[in-house]
């Protein structure tokens, strides 16, 4: 396997993003000192930074496989809460022709809180640290674009398949997006995300399929693939 290319910032972002790349000694030092610090200092100064590439490639690897089905074939994909892109970074290099558009928040919280709030005011990400690490994985500035969501101005092309990986409707109310999903997404298009409460959108879509269960985590949230509102 070949593995993400990731400076100690990215390593940083990535463990933000994602706590589970975080070994034993690490979550015994968050617990301990809280995720202030955490956030601002030992998740900076106290990782490895190889490991943690290599993990992020794993998981990022996994969750390809799993939504891989719904995808190949598709070419116009939109990202909501990707983090640095590494789901996508691989949607890029196995799709050919594909094109990815981004929309994310651009900057970290203090102090990051993870699960549901409903304000969406948590953020995540650094859109310029996105921009570099697909760039330093060897996709051009063609095939992607990155939207501030802060900014207000979302792309309003149609796109075949929207992701929204432990994002939509897992850390913020699937509402703030309905709206701009409804005008975006064609009849075929596919809307892929997890969700804490699977069985309200049976009443959204006209179709729901579920992709991946996550039974032994706090929120127990289930992956699902979703296809034109109601």
């Amino acid at each position: 396997m070949k593995y993400f290319t990731l400076d100690r910032n990215l390593a940083q972002l990535a463990l933000l993003q994602r706590i589970e790349l975080a070994d034993n000694k690490l979550k015994k030092i968050r617990k301990i000192f809280g995720r202030y610090l955490f956030s601002k200092v030992f998740s900076k100064y106290f990782i490895n930074t190889k490991k943690i590439s290599e993990n992020y490639t794993r998981i990022m690897e996994e969750e390809f496989n799993t939504i891989k089905k719904f995808i190949i074939g598709k070419n116009n994909f939109l990202s909501i809460g990707a983090g640095i892109g590494g789901l996508e970074l691989l949607i890029l290099k196995n799709i050919s022709n594909s094109r990815v558009s981004f929309i994310e928040k651009n900057y970290v919280s203090d102090k990051i809180k993870y699960g549901w709030d409903n304000s969406n005011k948590e953020g995540y990400n650094d859109l310029n640290q996105l921009d570099y690490f697909l760039k330093n994985n060897e996709i051009s500035k063609e095939r992607y674009q990155i939207f501030d969501f802060d900014k207000d101005d979302f792309p309003t092309n149609s796109f075949d398949t929207l992701l929204s990986i432990y994002s939509l409707d897992y850390h913020y109310n699937f509402e703030i997006y309905s709206t701009y999903l409804k005008k975006i997404m064609k009849k075929e298009s596919i809307l892929i995300f997890d969700t804490i409460r699977p069985k309200y959108f049976e009443n959204i879509f006209e179709y729901i399929e579920i992709v991946k269960e996550d039974v032994n985590t706090v929120h127990k949230s289930k992956r699902i693939a979703c296809q034109t509102f109601k």
